[in-house]
């Protein structure tokens, strides 16, 4: 993908360390930025800009499966493939979000920290496809002016489906043990979920195939300038680890 994986290493762990402090709360004092390779001299050298699509739905809606395929898709772009990092919000929270619960406090402070991590990636020249439920509007609205301010750009990208829909999917039991009150504050049952008003991209995964969810994103990312080939042929049919849910 043009970006050595060392390089890639080192801007991961200055992510999540940068991630640490609360906005709110800043509590370094006698510190300076260090500048170094402009964000145009990074993108030059991997030849394409950086840009964060923030996925946002219920859970069951389709975002991981989407994103993986998504992955695939910019990945075996050719010639050389396109620098993707991809941000799970599940996988996260074994990691950098392990602390957090699912308390509106701490659901603000998962998307503070993936709205930074989101950032760096991006101003080094990734395609970071941040997968979160995130179902707060003002959390949202945070995270992309987090990207606004440092002038990259950001796409709201909502996968919707009706609650009927992904609680038949269900793919974890996460909505069963909900109903069975087994699980509280759960997103769509007994805790809201705040549907974005003016996403960049809206895809109803309930009338589309994730193919074809796919080449919408395609679609969108060409529109804003990132320079794709609407060439999906190769993955019309998705991997085995990519099939819906």
């Amino acid at each position: 993908m043009g970006v050595p994986r060392p390089a890639a290493l080192a801007l991961a762990i200055a992510a999540l360390l940068a991630a640490q402090s609360g906005a709110e709360d800043v509590k370094s004092t006698n510190i300076k930025f260090h500048t170094g390779l402009s964000r145009e001299e990074k993108w030059r050298s991997i030849g394409h800009q950086g840009i964060t699509l923030w996925m946002t739905g219920l859970s069951g809606s389709g975002k991981s499966t989407i994103s993986v395929l998504l992955e695939h898709a910019l990945v075996a772009k050719q010639p050389r493939g396109y620098f993707v990092y991809r941000l799970d919000g599940d996988n996260l929270r074994f990691g950098l979000n392990r602390d957090l619960g699912f308390s509106p406090q701490d659901r603000k402070e998962n998307v503070r920290r993936v709205s930074e991590v989101s950032k760096l990636f991006a101003e080094a020249g990734a395609i970071v496809i941040a997968g979160l439920i995130s179902p707060y509007a003002a959390d949202r609205q945070y995270a992309r002016e987090v990207h606004a301010n440092s002038s990259l750009p950001f796409l709201e990208v909502f996968i919707d489906a009706p609650l009927s829909t992904v609680e038949e999917r269900d793919p974890k039991g996460l909505y069963k043990k909900a109903r069975e009150g087994k699980i509280k504050g759960f997103t769509g049952i007994d805790a809201p979920y705040e549907r974005p008003e003016n996403p960049e991209v809206h895809i109803r995964t309930d009338l589309l195939s994730v193919p074809q969810c796919v080449n919408v994103i395609l679609e969108k990312l060409d529109e804003v300038g990132i320079n794709l080939q609407r060439n999906f042929r190769a993955l019309e049919e998705p991997p085995a680890e990519c099939a819906a849910k």
